[in-house]
């Protein structure tokens, strides 16, 4: 069961994405922008992702630093059958718990390679390591589970198996006041916008005001984003957007012609 939302609260996030082909470039990571739309639609803000490589102590460095700033981290890689999938040691390390053998994903997994009349080796062993204690994942896809300890969900790379791991524990989430937003065409390159859109910014702190550059072959424009928790911030923020594309209307600023558009 999901923990209630506080209208009032900001709960917070951080990814740690763990890999080698991820730096390399040889995986393009997916997963960060599918946690970030998940936590988005729960209330949940994701402030920092980091990348970091098949080395444990980086990955317990960035997980120690992140754990302790943000309400929750969610981890991605390295819990495979080969030797360089280290998450698991190097999350017992940052928690100082000794890794072992869960008893229970040893039974799962020894039952699922048992149906499918394969050998439970060593290394399909090792996806049943985790820290002492730590609580299960459920992994649908392909029955090798994630874990949690405290406030660190780890979770497997490949895409579809990190969607399920997310989408089994997402609902146990604490949850905080959703963000609201308006998006607002603006005829406008970013040049001829930028000081009044930081007046704008300036005089409604409680906002996040992003501006988004767009180019059709021939035009500039901008998409202006206005964000705000609470409809009392953002309505009169975005009236002041729009107050300014219809100032800068009246004036026929040539702005889709400007250099510095």
């Amino acid at each position: 069961m999901s923990q209630p939302s506080d209208s009032s609260s900001i709960v917070t996030a951080a990814m740690l994405a763990i890999g080698d082909e991820l730096l390399s470039g040889r995986t393009k990571d997916k997963n960060i922008g599918h946690l970030a739309d998940v936590l988005t639609l729960s209330g949940i803000d994701l402030k920092e992702v980091r990348i970091v490589a098949d080395e444990e102590d980086a990955i317990v460095e960035a997980l120690n630093a992140l754990r302790t700033r943000y309400d929750y981290v969610f981890t991605s890689g390295g819990i495979g059958p080969t030797h360089d999938d280290i998450t698991a040691d190097a999350v017992s390390k940052a928690f100082r718990l000794p890794c072992v053998h869960d008893p229970d994903a040893m039974r799962l997994l020894g039952g699922m390679y048992q149906r499918r009349e394969m050998e439970f080796t060593e290394a399909r062993q090792r996806m049943a390591r985790m820290p002492e204690g730590a609580r299960h994942i459920a992994n649908p896809v392909s029955t090798a589970p994630g874990f949690i300890v405290e406030n660190v969900y780890v979770m497997a790379g490949v895409p579809q198996v990190f969607q399920a791991m997310l989408d089994n524990v997402v609902a146990e989430l604490r949850t905080g006041a959703k963000m609201l937003s308006r998006t607002l065409p603006c005829p406008f390159g970013e040049g001829d916008i930028g000081t009044a859109l930081t007046a704008i910014q300036k005089a409604h702190p409680q906002t996040s005001i992003g501006s988004y550059p767009k180019y059709d072959g021939q035009r500039f424009s901008t998409e202006i984003v206005v964000r705000a928790r609470h409809a009392e911030d953002l309505v009169p923020a975005a009236e002041a957007v729009m107050l300014m594309v219809r100032e800068l209307e009246e004036k026929r600023i040539p702005s889709n012609v400007s250099p510095d558009a």
